[in-house]
């Protein structure tokens, strides 16, 4: 459509009268009209889904509608054009119930003269647009509120994961500290040696947790950032490997497997960090006690592909859309503790590297997280 005229949509049965406001138009003495005439409301709602009109004068009375039900079904089908409605009948209760069902104005056939009809199409457009404007501003007023509440949920969720899960350690580092304090003469060195190194694993928990949430918050802010280097892949999944080997020696067994040249690698080891420890933290986490976890990593045509593939408890189908959710945490953990932090640092982390991930689970079966990052990502 030429966008220098003013499209009219002109819905009018009768062809005397569309004839009358032809004349109208071309009494104004302007050209920058182009008017479309059709019979039949279902012509104009097919009309308006394919074309965009400035305003749509419509008569109540048509063969397929009559009255306030043909406002009311325009209306429904076309929501965002202008409407000035026609009528042969002086009626303003029936004007007001026009107005409110969605037209801007109402005109009454037998005293349309130019004037009139122009200011009333010009008003109508503006009204409309107005209405748009206002229609906008609550969507946005609705989606600020929405956000409100949404981070409202957050805080409250991120004061209750807190409050548990710092609750914990820092219960043990107390009663630890209490037995060294009051029996340290009586416990024998295997014991003392024992609550030390429960105090160290609740203080190692403490760290993590606050660690897991600085980085949350960093990321949040914008302040997690992609700082890749040359990196040799299969060097680095190994020490990685071998870390949490150590921190659960007597529980776990992670086997690794590698193919492909993993080498000449450009990307951001922290990063890297946080997606693996994660993932092969929970791995471990809900898998029973002397299970395997597994770490693959395949280099091909520019691409690394790694999977964290575990045999517990598996992840059900319902909560598999909600992984990587702030504080989510999946229906059947039970007692098993967590912050739901840790893979939605690890997606943020993955996003960096423009990479994606995929889950696949079975209940009881176990869990397979994969992972594809490109080896020299062009993201700076």
């Amino acid at each position: 459509m030429d966008k220098t005229l003013m499209h009219i949509l002109l819905v009018e049965d009768s062809p005397t009268d569309a004839d009358l406001l032809r004349q109208v138009f071309w009494r104004s003495g302007k050209k920058e009209w182009q008017l479309t005439h059709v019979e039949r409301l279902s012509t104009a709602i097919a009309y308006c889904h394919e074309n965009y009109y400035d305003v749509v004068l419509l008569d109540l009375g048509l063969p397929d509608s009559d009255g306030l039900e043909t406002v009311a079904e325009f209306r429904s089908s076309v929501p965002i054009m202008p409407v000035v409605v026609l009528t042969m009948m002086d009626d303003e209760e029936l004007a007001l119930q026009v107005m409110a069902r969605g037209a801007q104005d109402y005109l009454v056939k037998d005293q349309i003269t130019t004037q009139l009809l122009m200011r009333s199409i010009h008003y109508a457009i503006e009204r409309e647009r107005i209405f748009q404007q206002l229609k906008n501003s609550e969507r946005k007023i609705l989606s600020a509120w929405e956000q409100e509440q949404e981070l409202n949920l957050l805080k409250s969720s991120f004061i209750s994961m807190a409050s548990h899960e710092f609750r914990t350690p820092m219960t043990t580092i107390r009663t630890s500290v209490e037995l060294l304090q009051n029996f340290d003469r009586k416990l024998t060195e295997e014991k003392r040696t024992d609550y030390f190194e429960r105090i160290k694993v609740a203080i190692g928990q403490v760290t993590h947790l606050l660690d897991e949430i600085l980085l949350l918050g960093s990321g949040e802010a914008g302040g997690l950032r992609y700082q890749p280097e040359p990196l040799d892949l299969k060097k680095f999944c190994a020490d990685l490997v071998a870390d949490l080997q150590f921190s659960h020696s007597h529980e776990y067994v992670i086997t690794t497997e590698y193919a492909g040249d993993c080498s000449d690698a450009v990307m951001d080891a922290a990063l890297l960090w946080h997606i693996f420890t994660n993932l092969l933290s929970n791995a471990i986490k809900y898998s029973p006690k002397g299970g395997s976890v597994q770490l693959s990593l395949l280099c091909q045509s520019g691409t690394a592909v790694f999977q964290v593939k575990d045999h517990g408890i598996g992840i059900p189908l319902k909560d598999q859309s909600h992984l990587f959710e702030t504080f989510y945490r999946c229906s059947n953990v039970g007692k098993i503790q967590g912050t739901g932090l840790g893979l939605a640092i690890a997606k943020k982390c993955i996003d960096l590297h423009q990479g994606t991930v995929q889950v696949s689970s079975e209940l009881g079966k176990g869990t397979t997280f994969t992972i594809v990052l490109p080896m020299k990502s062009s993201n700076g």
